[in-house]
């Protein structure tokens, strides 16, 4: 290894100009669809047209019963919490490390969250979420972190046990599946956010999961109301009465947003076979290199992949700080590695070490106090990652082995840094 350091003035790896990675994916179909959306209709309210179609397709692909289209993922995630009927004073055990979204919308509804430690992949510990459980618990939930899926079978029997919910957020993770069964599946009911980057994407917009009637009724009067409610909701129903109102939240995803995402489903699966193929790529090519830990799956898991976090160990490189390697990357051309930001451990934000000047009325405000320290393995985690995107198309595999090679110029020449 005797090239110079491209921060130290020597040649980058990657000289092409970005951005290296873009997503959606759009074609003819997607503009065609738009265009004859744009041209049919911009607002619908009730479950026709391009909305009917969408969610009667997300229900096919993920084998459930009913899907409510949402405006976002927060939206979707605020709809869950509170079909669920979680309310002023329970708790939910929620993960310490995840984007924030996952967890605010409890603070709306008065709840309690609950933070729990991860494991090594970045996903809830299972034993933490065990000792976490109280008399006050009514509910699991459970992230896909960067698309790898948690660990669904031990949460789904420790919430049986306990006569609890398991809840997802499969927000990075459309299209993963455990044994063959997808995430958002398996828990009594999943959020899932379409929002830009993605796997499945409608630029803005999110869609809520479940096999259970009163839970569909329920999200379609939390942000759903008047013709959906009058129409979805049997007339002999004693939640029928509320129809018109609901509980006055508007939710609906935009008609073109629907569109988009109803094009980019049909090629989800050969988007994840892609990535799969090009995190394969991205593992055989880093694996062996020194100061880095790539994600390895069980045989039966498949990940959505929508990034690829490598785990970064300066003690391995003579006590490197992440800082500067990751300056020495960005100088390399690798312009897409990221480092985590707002998906972070949550008790190093000041929204969960006090959220009383944002939510004066919360009842349960005093007892939402976490500090940093109180997460190890989230925290020790969130500092190490540094994520690259996983690209889906034969072409890229030699941007991906050169994304690779710029890692391992830096670690060959740490020691000029």
């Amino acid at each position: 290894m005797t090239s110079k350091l491209a921060l130290l003035g020597g040649p980058p790896t990657i000289s092409a100009p970005g951005p290296h990675f873009s997503w959606p994916p759009m074609d003819d179909r997607t503009d065609l669809r738009v265009l004859a959306q744009l041209q049919r209709s911009i607002s619908i309210y009730d479950r026709s047209g391009v909305i009917a179609e969408l969610e009667t397709a997300l229900q096919d692909y993920f084998g459930v019963q009913h899907a409510v289209l949402t405006s976002s993922g927060t939206a979707a995630l605020h709809s869950t919490y509170a079909a669920a009927g979680i309310g002023p004073g329970d708790e939910v055990i929620v993960p310490a490390y995840t984007f924030l979204a996952t967890v605010t919308p409890l603070l709306h509804l008065g709840a309690i969250p609950v933070l729990a430690d991860c494991d090594e992949t970045g996903n809830l510990s299972v034993s933490d979420v065990a000792a976490r459980i109280t008399p006050k618990t009514t509910a699991i939930m459970a992230t896909h972190m960067w698309g790898i899926p948690a660990d669904l079978t031990a949460l789904r029997a420790l919430a049986d046990e306990h006569n609890l919910l398991l809840l997802e957020d499969g927000s990075h993770a459309h299209g993963a599946a455990v044994a063959g069964q997808k995430v958002g599946s398996v828990g009594n009911i999943a959020a899932f956010s379409m929002n830009g980057p993605k796997p499945l994407s409608a630029g803005e917009g999110g869609f809520v999961l479940t096999d259970d009637d009163e839970v569909y009724y329920r999200l379609l009067l939390f942000g759903h109301y008047n013709k959906r409610c009058k129409t979805e909701i049997p007339p002999d129903h004693p939640l029928h009465r509320f129809a018109v109102t609901g509980l006055g939240l508007k939710f609906r995803i935009h008609p073109l947003a629907a569109a988009i995402a109803l094009v980019q489903l049909l090629d989800l699966d050969d988007y994840l076979v892609g990535r799969a193929e090009l995190a394969e790529v991205l593992g055989d090519e880093l694996s062996d290199t020194e100061g880095i830990s790539v994600p390895k799956l069980q045989g039966d898991v498949r990940s959505a992949w929508y990034g690829y976090p490598v785990i970064y160990a300066e003690e391995e490189l003579d006590g490197l700080p992440i800082e500067r390697f990751y300056e020495a990357l960005h100088a390399e051309g690798l312009i897409e590695v990221d480092r985590p930001g707002s998906t972070c451990p949550l008790n190093l934000l000041p929204l969960f070490q006090d959220p009383r000047p944002l939510f004066p009325w919360h009842p349960n405000a005093n007892q939402i106090r976490y500090e940093p320290g109180q997460f190890p393995v989230a925290e020790r985690l969130h500092a190490r990652t540094l994520k690259l995107p996983v690209w889906h198309r034969q072409q890229d595999i030699s941007l991906a082995r050169q994304y690779a090679a710029g890692f391992r110029k830096v670690v060959g020449l740490h020691h000029e840094l």
